[in-house]
């Protein structure tokens, strides 16, 4: 179950955190993947990691803070890998503040990056998809985008327009068999979470039912079940990957 063999998938933000593990567990499971982030070092030694555990990885430098780039970067693809079946919008920025004090390029990059960025390759990608009747977008969002966050105001918004935007998609798209769902993560074991106070991260898992931080593991396999072929008749679902913390 839940394979991908014979599939091409994209991944964006994949340089670490979600989208490496994402990258890594849909080409375990037989995908060939396109590890789309900024840092090309850290996308070459992804792929080498595939590669030795023997599957198949590209790396692909994109800036999603340039969303106009992306038709040239995704032009740059060989002919071989550029019928992808499956996309996982998954880069992401924060830039916190009190609302207040937010500035409209705090606003602007946050969105732009977060919501324009998922469009933009969206866009790209969706012929190929619809001519080929045949295809997945897997958007993270986050539970911030469901619930809301103090100082995260840009964020929240990002993360609740990937939602509007995954269900008007889904019924727009549906017909052509595509399919459009969210996974909406909450608090990860990253490498920021990792440096907070020990009454910081009880605190924050205090709040949640399973009474512990998510990993990057958890979400994957979310991802990689609303890619696959077992999810075929999901679309415009938020699956909610929190533990608990959000109902």
């Amino acid at each position: 179950m839940f394979r991908l063999d014979g599939k091409t998938a994209l991944v964006t933000g994949a340089s670490q955190g979600i989208g490496r593990a994402c990258a890594a567990l849909l080409a375990r499971q037989g995908a060939r993947v396109v590890a789309a982030a900024r840092s090309v070092d850290k996308l070459e030694a992804l792929a080498a990691e595939v590669a030795a555990a023997g599957g198949q990885a590209l790396p692909l430098q994109l800036d999603l803070s340039q969303p106009a780039q992306v038709p040239e970067r995704i032009a740059t693809l060989p002919a071989e890998w550029a019928d992808v079946e499956v996309l996982v919008n998954n880069a992401g920025v924060t830039d916190d503040g009190l609302f207040a004090r937010m500035s409209l390029e705090q606003w602007e990059r946050v969105i732009t990056t977060n919501l324009t960025g998922a469009f933009a390759v969206s866009r790209e990608l969706i012929r190929g998809m619809m001519r080929r009747r045949a295809g997945r977008i897997i958007n993270v969002s986050s539970v911030v985008g469901l619930m809301g966050n103090p100082g995260q105001a840009n964020y929240a918004a990002s993360k609740a327009g990937l939602i509007g935007f995954t269900k008007a998609l889904a019924r727009e798209i549906g017909s052509r068999n595509v399919t459009v769902n969210v996974v909406a993560p909450g608090y990860i074991t990253t490498a920021m979470t990792e440096v907070l106070p020990e009454k910081s991260r009880q605190e924050l898992e205090a709040v949640i039912a399973l009474r512990r931080l998510g990993t990057v593991d958890d979400v994957a396999a979310a991802v990689l079940y609303l890619a696959s072929d077992e999810a075929a008749y999901v679309t415009g679902h938020v699956l909610n990957v929190s533990g608990g913390m959000y109902m």
